[in-house]
């Protein structure tokens, strides 16, 4: 997949959109680029959202299938406007980006998501870690080259200003599960392990932040050996945009098959179910950050 330069939510949704245009018609797409003397592997590229759309193109598509001044045309030209925003992310360097295995993709789906369910282990959710527990995962665990951490600790910096403020849109809302061997596992010092607790204690109070703690007496359920997020949107002309990125040391893993990505709706669910209250959570936070020295 190329660079990945602003949000994919509105690219998404054009390309279900002008997809069902032609799969509705009966068209094949090669026929239809023929008709418009497009190439096929533009319109395939819009269809499978991949580069920025051209609003030359889509109407063109509009006017193609019938659709001018109809709230499909609307949509759709809202979309093209919506996609030609240039991503925050793309003032970073791009080995950078690479390196985290296509990091650019992730960032892109989380820009206009509203809402982001996650469940992590063995670290802390990425948007509520503190910058010296972000560090230290970066030099101890991931062995990232040293001239690029503070870069990597910027990007998460604005990553987590979504959860306060966003132009245009409301702030992130986050819903997150993690295993009590998070709370445990020493990433940096017992110290850093500490202010990181402290920190969730805080930050789990917050009217968009919803955090589960699921416990090591709590019996196993489906998807609770990997991290993920599951990421929601809510445009209300398009309800088959929610998608699923599973995180693995190669990088990221999409899933955008519909009925894949309501197992994982409904194993977050289960995942929450398992999981301590938000009250109780907060209770063993509290007890684990008390069981630490005092650096």
């Amino acid at each position: 997949m190329a660079k990945v330069t602003g949000p994919l939510g509105p690219r998404r949704g054009i390309a279900a959109a002008v997809k069902r245009l032609r799969e509705d018609r009966g068209k094949l797409l090669n026929d239809v680029a023929r008709d418009l003397m497009m190439s096929s592997s533009k319109l395939s590229r819009l269809e499978n959202a991949e580069g920025k759309p051209r609003l030359r193109d889509v109407r063109d598509l509009v006017r193609f299938y019938g659709k001018e001044n109809t709230p499909t045309a609307a949509r759709l030209e809202r979309w093209v406007a919506a996609a030609d925003v240039t991503g925050w992310w793309t003032d970073f360097d791009d080995e950078v980006l690479q390196d985290q295995g296509r990091l650019d993709i992730h960032l892109a789906y989380e820009a206009d998501a509203a809402v982001e369910r996650v469940y992590t282990l063995p670290f802390i959710p990425a948007l509520l870690q503190t910058d010296a527990y972000t560090r230290s995962v970066y030099h101890d665990m991931e062995h990232r080259p040293d001239d690029q951490i503070p870069e990597l600790l910027e990007i998460r910096r604005k990553r987590k200003e979504a959860l306060k403020h966003r132009d245009g849109l409301e702030p992130l809302k986050l819903v997150a599960v993690t295993h009590e061997c998070t709370l445990r596992q020493t990433v940096g010092s017992p110290g850093i392990l500490r202010e990181q607790l402290d920190e969730l204690l805080i930050r789990s109070h917050e009217e968009n932040v919803s955090l589960y703690v699921f416990p090591f007496t709590a019996m196993p359920t489906p998807t609770m050996t990997c991290m993920y997020a599951y990421l929601e949107y809510e445009d209300p002309e398009d309800l088959e945009q929610d998608l699923v990125h599973i995180e693995t040391p190669a990088g990221f893993w999409t899933v955008t098959d519909p009925e894949e990505v309501n197992r994982y709706r409904k194993a977050h669910d289960d995942l929450i179910a398992a999981s301590l209250s938000k009250e109780d959570s907060r209770a063993l936070i509290r007890s684990i950050r008390d069981s630490l020295p005092v650096s």
